[in-house]
């Protein structure tokens, strides 16, 4: 990463709230938050932006419009921290996450794959997209305000996870994910959610 963060000594305003957010939780600031502090207003309109978005479609819903566009982008980054944000929010178990890192999405409910798949093609080809791919998010049960704002999810994932890939910012281990599953969700950020469920084989 060629772009130099302020220090964490010298940080001040909504920087000082970011690196202390991490310090708090994990004892360390990752390589992405501080490449966000170069511009923390910019930062701080992302997070308002996911403030709005939540209320309407809950954790669940968000969760799997982000580890679905993450999966299909090829973060490593979102999917490590998104992995763990889902475990400790009972989004799903650690069996399930594994299972999604190897492209099997049966841990979430079919309403929930609706979302997964429309991020990914969201997050890979949005020029192909018809309303026939809303429709979908129609008929699994998402209002028009739900629909909207799965969209911005999984856009604002494509905002963020591509801009520290751009930057090639290090990623960091997450703490507190099992080794083993890290690891798998490195091997899906990869291959771009594309290797086969172990069920398949």
């Amino acid at each position: 990463m060629i772009v130099t963060p302020p220090p964490v000594e010298d940080a001040e305003g909504h920087v000082a709230e970011m690196y202390a957010g991490d310090l708090d939780a994990d004892g360390f600031v990752f390589a992405h938050t501080q490449a966000m502090a170069v511009n923390p207003d910019a930062h701080l309109a992302f997070e308002s932006l996911i403030r709005a978005i939540l209320p309407s479609i809950g954790i669940r819903v968000y969760e799997a419009a982000t580890l679905g566009a993450a999966r299909t982008i090829g973060s490593t980054h979102c999917l490590l921290a998104h992995g763990r944000k889902s475990l400790r929010a009972d989004v799903v178990d650690e069996e399930g996450l594994g299972a999604f890192a190897r492209g099997d999405d049966s841990a979430f409910s079919a309403a929930e794959q609706t979302v997964i798949r429309y991020a990914s093609k969201l997050s890979s080809d949005p020029g192909a997209m018809t309303d026939a791919d809303t429709q979908e998010l129609r008929e699994a049960g998402y209002s028009d305000r739900q629909i909207v704002d799965i969209t911005l999810a999984a856009a604002a994932r494509n905002f963020f996870s591509r801009a520290l890939l751009a930057l090639a910012v290090p990623t960091d281990a997450v703490p507190g994910l099992e080794r083993s599953l890290a690891e798998a969700l490195v091997r899906s950020a990869r291959s771009g959610g594309r290797q086969q469920a172990t069920a398949d084989r």
